[in-house]
Parts: C-alpha cells; sequence; structure tokens
C-alpha cells in the first residue's frame, strides 16, 4: 500500500509541475497547454517507474530500455509541432520544453523529487523571464541590432 501511496504521489507532482509549464505556455497561445505538459510529466513519470519497478526482475532487463524510447518519442512529438510559418521556424520552443518537462518527468520517476522541482522552475524562468528580456530587447531595437542579419 506505501508503494502505491508514493507513486501515487509522484504522479501528481508529474501533473502539477507539467500542468504549470504548460499554463504558462497556453496563456500565450502556445499550441502544447496545459493538458498536453502533465500529460508528458506523467506518462514520462510512469514509464520510469515501470522501468525501475516493474520490469526490474527481469534478468536482462535494464531501466533505460523504456527511458530512452521517452526520450525519442518525445523528438517524433517534437518535431509535429515545429512548423516554417512565414519564411521563419515556429515551435522550437515548446517542442525544447516539451522535451525538458518529459526529463522532469523521469526525475520524478527515479525520485529525485527536488531536482524535477529545480529543473521546472528553470524550465519555467525560461520560457517566462527570458522571453520578456527578450521582448524588452526587441521593443527597445537594443541587442538585437548586433544579431539583425537583414
Amino acid at each position: 500500500m506505501e508503494n502505491i501511496l508514493i507513486i501515487t504521489g509522484q504522479l501528481i507532482l508529474a501533473v502539477i509541475l507539467g500542468g504549470i509549464i504548460g499554463i504558462e505556455r497556453e496563456r500565450i497561445g502556445k499550441p502544447a497547454g496545459s493538458r498536453t505538459y502533465a500529460l508528458i510529466a506523467m506518462g514520462s513519470t510512469l514509464l520510469t517507474i515501470l522501468s525501475i519497478q516493474g520490469f526490474s526482475s527481469y534478468a536482462n532487463f535494464t531501466p533505460t530500455a523504456l527511458i530512452s524510447p521517452i526520450i525519442t518519442g518525445l523528438g517524433f512529438l517534437g518535431a509535429g509541432v515545429i512548423i516554417f510559418h512565414k519564411e521563419k521556424l515556429e515551435g522550437l520552443t515548446t517542442a525544447a520544453a516539451l522535451w525538458a518537462i518529459a526529463s522532469v518527468g523521469i526525475a520524478i520517476g527515479i525520485g529525485w523529487y527536488l531536482i524535477a522541482v529545480i529543473a521546472a522552475a528553470l524550465i519555467f524562468l525560461i520560457l517566462y523571464i527570458v522571453r520578456k528580456i527578450e521582448f524588452n530587447a526587441k521593443k527597445k531595437n537594443t541587442l538585437w541590432d548586433l544579431f539583425d542579419r537583414k
């Protein structure tokens, strides 16, 4: 029973952290929102738990056998959100954030809760704070003049 409570807690933590990141993305109108991020975080957590606990009795099974396809699958999913629109690529940040939230789920699945929370906080800071800095820099035509290739 204790194991079920721990796993439930892990899944809830994954949903919360993924949901927070998703809400931030949804707030600015990105296609992947709170449900997507929460599901990816929870799914990667569950697959990691299954890898470690569910198949540990098999002699030739290593935990990475289910963890590595998470990363590959997220690469495929991320590629689906990247589009070429009006002569520029869109969706790269969304794809990267989806991949990053899956790693948060993996960290939760192996029991690295503090690392998962720190990583989720850093993801949030990158998505929220850096976007604000970029927006202000573009608005003031300062830093961006150095990198303008036109």
